[in-house]
């Protein structure tokens, strides 16, 4: 499994809220204990990234294979892989109290030295480490308190049908992407002459590629202008 791969899990969760507040009601302590469970028990900061886990296929990368719901046991567990030298897909606990043990978990999205972004389940602007929600946090450093990296295995091929998902993706955000203003002048002039017409949305995503059929719509408008057809 890859980075990007439980990278992609935990952003699809973002906004994620228990319900209702301070419940510790929430999909992911349904999954992790099999039933669904409320109660200050509960805290599910660490059962948040063995959900982004599971989904992503890599159990074994969280714990073994095996639960936890306590940051310091995962901690302990993985003190072999313990680094400082953070980057994206690590797992970062922290302490807001001043203390030493981990007292909340979250998923290294950036780290810029000072300042580490997160994404992190049961945080909130209310409680940091118990706030209800799946966010995205950005912090200093001083509230680090440990980390490890996951064995990732970056050498992982992409699937033709991950491959074609993310062009789809790459085509529609050149489609939503407008003209220069020194083209767009140009564009309509070619097409109020009638040289280029609509085809399968060619005006519409000046910024797009050009495929045969359009080419040749355009072409064939183009010679029967010059001719006078």
């Amino acid at each position: 499994m890859t980075v990007e791969r439980l990278l992609s899990t935990a952003r699809k969760e973002l906004g994620t809220k228990e319900q209702p507040a301070d419940s510790n009601r929430v999909k992911y302590n349904t999954a992790y204990y099999g039933r669904e469970v409320s109660g200050g028990s509960y805290a599910w900061c660490a059962v948040f990234l063995w959900w982004c886990f599971r989904e992503a296929g890599a159990s074994e990368l969280y714990y073994g294979g095996g639960k936890t719901a306590y940051c310091p046991t995962l901690l302990s567990y993985h003190r072999a892989q313990a680094v400082s030298d953070y980057r994206p897909g690590d797992v970062i606990f922290f302490n807001f109290d001043g203390k030493k043990n981990a007292q909340h978990v979250g998923l290294c999205e950036d780290w810029d030295g000072q300042y580490i972004t997160t994404i992190d389940g049961n945080t909130g602007s209310g409680s940091e480490a118990n706030g209800g929600s799946v966010m995205r946090r950005k912090r200093d450093k001083t509230y680090i308190v440990g980390a490890y990296r996951p064995n990732y295995q970056e050498g992982e091929q992409m699937s033709y049908e991950d491959w074609k998902k993310y062009m789809d993706r790459y085509l529609d955000d050149l489609s939503q992407q407008k003209a220069e203003p020194g083209y767009a002048g140009q564009i309509r002039r070619i097409v109020a002459a009638g040289v280029m017409s609509e085809v399968d949305g060619s005006i519409a995503r000046p910024k797009s590629f050009l495929t045969r059929e359009e080419a040749a719509v355009s072409y064939a408008n183009l010679l029967g202008k010059i001719s006078g057809q």
